[in-house]
């Protein structure tokens, strides 16, 4: 079975709550993932993963939290060739640029190699109703895809 990374930054516990459904639809599909928070561990930790899913805020008008910085620039020295890879995050369409951090997180991800499996998960603040779903299923398509479920 292939291994999995799940890495999140949450302010407000939106993206935590999103990165909880998610893996319960990983485990739903007969995979497991480490969870990690982004602040708390190293780009390097990628390399020791067959999928990787990355989950972010939007800080202001578009930019990564504080807790994605160091991990983002060390993404820079990383050969991702052959890691599949989804990104997923809580945004606010009050900014002209929603879940943009999102976005920046999936283009530095290609840009070191990674296979972009699909399309971005983006929700407005919070999971609620067929939201909830949808981050379950984003994990089980995931891990079916990685995992040969």
């Amino acid at each position: 079975m292939n291994k999995l990374v799940l890495i999140y930054a949450s302010l407000t516990g939106n993206t935590e709550e999103m990165s909880e459904l998610i893996t319960s639809g990983i485990e739903e599909a007969g995979g497991s993932a480490t969870v990690k928070m982004a602040d708390e561990c190293s780009a390097d930790i990628l390399l020791d993963y067959d999928g990787i899913i990355l989950g972010t805020y939007t800080w202001g008008d578009g930019e990564l939290p504080d807790e994605f910085l160091d991990f983002y620039d060390d993404l820079e020295n990383l050969d991702l060739t052959g890691k599949k890879a989804a990104v997923f995050g809580s945004g606010d369409t009050v900014y002209e640029q929603f879940a943009k951090a999102v976005d920046l997180l999936q283009e530095k991800l290609a840009e070191r190699g990674a296979e972009i499996v699909s399309e971005p998960l983006k929700l407005e603040l919070n999971p609620s109703g067929d939201e909830r779903e949808a981050c379950r299923a984003f994990g089980k398509s995931f891990a079916s895809g990685t995992v040969g479920v």
